[in-house]
């Protein structure tokens, strides 16, 4: 049995900004005739803001029953960005891939800050033996951002989906037994990433947000805390310097890919 570690708690409490991107089921429960809809929202602390449905923004959007899947469709300027049929009974996963956008650096120490909040590594280091700017510089990235919904029994589980980079929930948080934790585990072009962060927010009915830091062990796994009747949000982040196809294409000295899950623990 592989072992699981329990996670690092750091609780973070003024953490720097980064906007995650994150999928927000409308009920994170529906019936089997009912539909799944979900908004896409940007944002920060667990809050932000629905962007509607817009196709040049994604790569890839589909959902997921089992060995099935479905391509989500719908018209420009939806929102939600997302409501479909279900597929049947049990836990639908929800996954988007946005198409790459950018954003300029204009001074050195706001990319540090992101850097080690996000534990980027020695990022300097990196700049200097390569002969990148200090300021002016652009950031490409993407979003790897998944959901768990359940449908009628909510039976079943999550998966890896080869996103280049994905975070899989190891067990079904409608069904299964969490006092011990949720497990986590993060993958990188269909390799596990050990002793890497993974920031968890955790949302109360109420709408208080805690932040905690967790790392994963050497199969790429974490254990995080979850209580029930909240809403969480994974999110790690992989650093790398572009191809050159991409740093010619929009100008970017560094790249960014994002993965993030959400997912409810009901009562």
């Amino acid at each position: 049995m592989r072992r699981l570690i329990l996670s690092l708690l750091v609780t973070v409490a003024s953490p720097l900004a980064a906007h995650e991107l994150w999928i927000e089921p409308i009920e994170w429960r529906v019936g089997i005739d009912g539909n799944v809809s979900a908004a896409l929202v940007n944002g920060q602390q667990f809050d932000g803001v629905n962007l509607a449905f817009f196709p040049n923004r994604i790569k890839s959007f589909d959902l997921h029953l089992g060995d099935d899947s479905t391509v989500v469709t719908g018209r420009i300027g939806d929102s939600p960005a997302m409501t479909m049929p279900t597929m049947g009974d049990g836990l639908h996963v929800a996954a988007y891939v946005s198409s790459v956008s950018t954003v300029t650096y204009t001074e050195w120490a706001k990319f540090i800050s992101f850097a080690e909040h996000k534990d980027l590594g020695d990022v300097t280091a990196v700049r200097d033996v390569n002969g990148l700017p200090a300021e002016g510089f652009k950031e490409a990235y993407t979003r790897f951002s998944k959901s768990l919904i359940g449908v009628g029994s909510s039976e079943g589980s999550d998966r890896v989906l080869w996103l280049e980079t994905e975070l899989v929930a190891l067990a079904n948080p409608f069904t299964d037994d969490l006092s011990a934790g949720m497990p986590l585990q993060l993958w990188y072009q269909g390799e596990v990433r050990a002793d890497e962060q993974i920031e968890l927010f955790d949302r109360a009915p109420d709408g208080e947000v805690t932040v905690t830091l967790h790392r994963t062990d050497e199969d790429g796994i974490a254990l995080v805390p979850v209580v029930a009747g909240h809403d969480y949000m994974a999110d790690a982040v992989v650093l790398r310097l572009p191809e050159d196809d991409l740093a010619e294409a929009t100008g970017a000295v560094w790249e960014t890919l994002w993965a993030n899950l959400t997912f409810h623990v009901p009562e």
